[in-house]
């Protein structure tokens, strides 16, 4: 059986082939930095293509890059999507906001930004080859991939379920992050276990954008430190094309992982989820949760969470008084 061959070794460090690029784009640019910027950005996905290459030299697992794609992963039409819910966040906490406009409470909010969503999302379990099919209620934690779940019954009304903000009922595709936070939240309680009815998977790993990501967050750091704005501006297009066109997307020929983008995009919505139910448990009242990197919550969440610029750290976007001026 052929061996898929394996690609050059970097000339050195990761982080490297990131800082290099910069510092020949500045060159280029005549230190124009503006025009430094904009060329960094337009070749963002052929660069994070070339290190994501270069961070699966001595990789474990040869993963696919062109499996083929199983049905529930095909646009239903050349400008829809898929069957897949990613489950992206879109909740208020109802009571609270009925309380404030009848006039029985004020609060003091604090809406909180999460930092590099997409980034730290990096950070999930991926499915290494092509998904097979499988049926019955059965999770292996080896394996990642999609999955047909009824999910049940959310039992906390003060707290967002992982399924964001999908109003019908009934069963639906949800993919490995979503389904491994509701396996959690009903072992805490907090609702009722999700049932699998069917599975598309493959063997799994946690690990195969991990050096990746921590040569983009290294160079981050620096560029945040540093106060390299390019260099900051560069590394937020690197990964965030990543994700968005790992998918089906015509600006990135050389991956189609459909089942990929929906995992890292849900891990990001997972993670922002756990956030909540860190501040919960840590007393904050959760008030608000949307988009990929927005919580908003009541009381001294400095106690709870790190303030600043980092992977691990969060931004307070604004402050404002529920049952007042929004």
């Amino acid at each position: 059986m052929p061996r898929t061959p394996r690609r050059a070794a970097p000339a050195g460090p990761l982080p490297d082939l990131i800082r290099d690029r910069v510092a020949a784009a500045l060159t280029e640019a005549g230190g124009d930095t503006d025009a430094a910027q904009a060329a960094l950005i337009k070749r963002a996905v052929p660069d994070v293509m070339a290190l994501f290459a270069a961070s699966r030299v001595g990789g474990r697992y040869e993963h696919s890059e062109f499996p083929p794609t199983v049905g529930i992963l095909q646009k239903r039409s050349q400008k829809g999507a898929d069957a897949i819910w990613e489950g992206r966040p879109k909740w208020r906490a109802a009571d609270l906001h009925r309380a404030a406009r009848a006039g029985h409470i004020t609060m003091d909010v604090t809406a909180l930004d999460m930092n590099a969503a997409y980034l730290a999302a990096l950070k999930t379990w991926l499915p290494i080859g092509k998904l097979t099919h499988s049926e019955g209620d059965h999770h292996d934690p080896k394996r990642s991939g999609v999955h047909l779940v009824d999910p049940g019954e959310w039992l906390t009304p003060d707290l967002p379920s992982p399924l964001g903000s999908r109003q019908e009922p009934g069963p639906l595709w949800i993919t490995e992050p979503t389904l491994r936070a509701l396996i959690r939240c009903a072992e805490m309680d907090l609702c009722t276990p999700p049932k699998i009815m069917e599975s598309w998977t493959s063997g799994a790993s946690e690990g195969l954008l991990e050096k990746m990501r921590r040569a983009l967050v290294t160079v981050r750091d620096e560029a945040i430190a540093n106060n390299e704005e390019v260099t900051t501006e560069y590394v937020k297009s690197m990964y965030s094309k990543f994700v968005s066109t790992i998918g089906e997307s015509a600006a990135n020929r050389e991956i189609r992982r459909p089942d990929w983008m929906h995992i890292i995009r849900s891990q990001a919505f997972v993670n922002l989820w756990l956030k909540a139910h860190k501040a919960h448990k840590a007393g904050l009242t959760v008030v608000q949760m949307s988009g990929t990197d927005e919580l908003h919550v009541s009381g001294n969440w400095q106690a709870v969470f790190p303030e600043g610029r980092g992977l691990s750290q969060v931004k307070a976007k604004n402050i404002y008084t529920l049952g007042g001026t929004e």
